[in-house]
C-alpha cells in the first residue's frame, strides 16, 4: 500500500464503480472516496457505499467515505445542438421547462427572476459564458445581453457573483441525500456553496438530530463564505477550497492567495484542509499530467493540505489509476524534501477546556522533531490527538490507535495519521507495550528507534490527554 502523509480522495463514477478497481486505486494511494450526490442516484450511492465498506473489513483497510451534497446549484435545461451565442446577443432565461436554444433557456431555479437584479452578471459553465441582465419581470423571464460568447451547452452550472439568491444553503434534494449519508453513518459530509457559518449549524443540527458520527467538510466556493471564513472554520469539522466555483465567482487571479490564507486558518485551528477541483484535469483523457498540473499538485502539499481531490479524473475519466500513481509519485517526491510545514509555529496559548491536551500534542510534535522520533503513538476516544498533533505538522509519522471504527475510518482524512484498531484498555502500561508491539510488528519502527507515546492516565477512564513519554524501540 502506497502510504503519503498528504492524503487522495478519489471521486466514484461510472470509471470507477468496480469494486476491483476501487481496491486497485487504495492500494496505489486513495484514502477517501467521494460520492458526489449531484451525479449519484441514492440506489447507486448505497451500492458504493457497501463496497468501500466491504473492502475495508475484507481487508483490514479503514478508508473514509465523503458524501458530497450538491447544494443550490443552479443550472440551464436541455439545450439543442450547436447552439452558439454572439457577443450582443439577448438570451431569455424562462422558468417554462422546455428544450433551449441560442434565444431562449430553461433555468431550474423558480425565484431567479425575484432575485436578480439589472446589471448584474451571469456566468455560465464555469465562466466561460458572461451575460449581463438587461430586464426581469421578477416572475418567471429574465433577459441578459451576451457580453463573452460560444457554445451554449445542455445543464451547464450558472453562477451569479453580484447576486443574494434566496435558496436554502440545504435545498430538498440534499435532506434527502443526507438522509441516505447519514443512515450508513458516511464519516464526512461535504456541505456546498457555504455562505454562514448558520449554514454550516443547520447540517449540524441535523446530524446531532440523528445522532449519527459523520464530520462536516465546508466547502468554500462563494464569495461570502471568504468574507466569513473565520466564523466557517469555528463552526465546521474541515474546509475544502472547491477552486472551481470559486474561480468563477470571486477573480480568478484572486484564488491562489485565498487558498493559503486559508490553508494557514485551518493550520491554527486544527481544522483539516482539502485543495479540490481540476488538479490533474488533462488526465481525463490523457495518461500524463501538465506541468502545471503537477507544479499544482506539489504547491498544494508544500503549503500544507491535508488532502488533494481528484473528481472527474477518476468518476469519467479514462485513466482513474494512472491519475492516482501520478499524483501519489507527486506528493511522495514532495513530502521527501522534508520542505512541508505550517507557515508559523501555533501552541496553545489560553487556558481553556482542552489547554493540557494541546499542550501534549504541540510538545509531543516539537520533541518528535527535536530527537529525530520515528512515530508519535497515541490513543484516541473522539479523534481529537490525531487532529491536533497533524495541524502542527511533525516531521514524523503520526500513530493512532482506537477502538471506535467511525473514528479509525474519518482519521484516513487527516495529514501523516495512521489508525489502526485497538480495544484493550487495562492500563498505562500494557497498552504501551502493545502498541510498540504491533507497530514494531507492522515494520513502522526498528529496533533502537526512539518514538513519542502520549495517553490519559488512568487509560481505562478515557479522559483527557496528559502523559507524554520519549522511550526506545527494544
Amino acid at each position: 500500500m502506497a502510504f503519503n502523509k498528504t492524503k487522495i480522495i478519489a471521486t466514484l463514477g461510472p470509471a470507477t464503480s468496480d469494486i476491483d478497481m476501487m481496491y486497485e486505486l487504495i492500494k496505489a494511494g486513495v484514502n477517501v472516496f467521494r460520492i458526489n450526490f449531484s451525479h449519484s442516484s441514492h440506489e447507486d450511492a448505497e451500492k458504493l457505499i457497501q463496497n468501500v465498506r466491504s473492502l475495508n473489513e475484507k481487508h483490514d483497510l479503514n478508508v473514509a467515505l465523503l458524501a458530497d451534497l450538491q447544494g443550490p446549484k443552479l443550472r440551464i435545461g436541455n439545450v439543442e445542438e450547436g447552439a452558439v451565442l454572439a457577443p450582443g446577443d439577448i438570451l431569455t432565461f424562462t422558468n417554462t421547462k422546455k428544450e433551449g436554444n441560442a434565444k431562449e433557456v430553461y433555468m431550474n431555479y423558480q425565484l431567479f427572476p425575484k432575485d436578480v437584479k439589472k446589471g448584474e452578471r451571469i456566468l455560465l459553465d464555469d465562466g466561460k459564458l458572461v451575460l449581463e441582465i438587461t430586464e426581469t419581470n421578477s416572475q418567471d423571464t429574465v433577459k441578459a445581453k451576451v457580453i463573452q460568447g460560444g457554445p451554449l451547452k445542455s445543464k451547464k452550472g450558472v453562477n451569479l457573483p453580484n447576486t443574494k439568491i434566496s435558496l436554502p444553503c440545504l435545498t430538498e434534494k440534499d435532506l434527502a441525500d443526507l438522509k441516505v449519508a447519514l443512515k450508513h453513518e458516511v464519516e464526512w459530509i461535504g456541505l456546498s456553496f457555504v455562505r454562514s457559518p448558520e449554514d454550516v449549524k443547520e447540517l449540524r443540527r441535523i446530524i446531532d438530530e440523528n445522532n449519527a458520527p459523520s464530520r462536516i467538510i465546508s466547502k468554500i466556493e462563494k464569495p461570502e463564505a471568504v468574507v466569513e471564513i473565520d466564523g466557517i472554520i469555528e463552526a465546521t469539522d474541515a474546509i475544502m477550497v472547491a477552486r472551481g466555483d470559486l474561480g468563477v465567482e470571486v477573480p480568478m487571479q484572486g484564488v491562489p492567495l485565498i487558498q493559503k490564507m486559508i490553508v494557514n486558518k485551518c493550520h491554527k485551528t486544527a481544522r483539516p484542509v482539502v485543495i479540490a477541483t481540476q488538479m490533474m484535469e488533462s488526465m481525463i483523457e490523457s495518461m500524463t499530467p501538465t506541468r502545471a498540473e503537477v507544479n499544482d499538485v506539489a504547491n498544494s502539499v508544500l503549503d500544507g493540505a491535508d488532502a488533494v481531490m481528484l473528481s472527474g479524473e477518476t468518476s469519467v475519466g479514462k485513466y482513474p489509476l494512472h491519475v492516482i500513481r501520478a499524483m501519489s509519485k507527486i506528493i511522495s517526491h514532495v513530502e521527501e524534501s522534508g520542505q512541508v510545514q505550517t507557515k508559523e509555529e501555533n501552541p496553545p496559548r489560553y487556558r481553556n477546556d482542552r489547554f493540557i491536551t494541546d499542550s501534549i500534542c504541540y510538545n509531543a510534535s516539537k520533541i518528535a522533531d527535536q530527537v529525530g522520533a520515528s512515530a508519535i503513538l497515541t490513543m484516541t476516544f473522539s479523534g481529537y490527538t490525531g487532529f491536533k498533533i497533524s495541524s502542527h505538522r511533525p516531521k514524523t509519522n503520526i500513530i493512532v490507535f482506537t477502538a471506535n471504527r467511525s473514528i479509525l475510518n474519518m482519521l484516513s482524512l487527516i495529514w501523516g495519521v495512521r489508525g489502526f484498531y485497538y480495544d484493550k484498555m487495562v492500563s498505562t502500561d500494557s497498552t504501551f507495550a502493545d502498541v510498540k508491539r504491533i507497530v514494531r510488528e507492522k515494520g513502522l519502527v526498528s529496533e533502537g528507534d526512539m518514538v513519542i507515546k502520549i495517553a490519559s492516565m488512568p487509560i481505562f477512564e478515557s479522559g483527557m490527554t496528559n502523559m507524554l513519554k520519549i522511550s526506545q524501540i527494544d
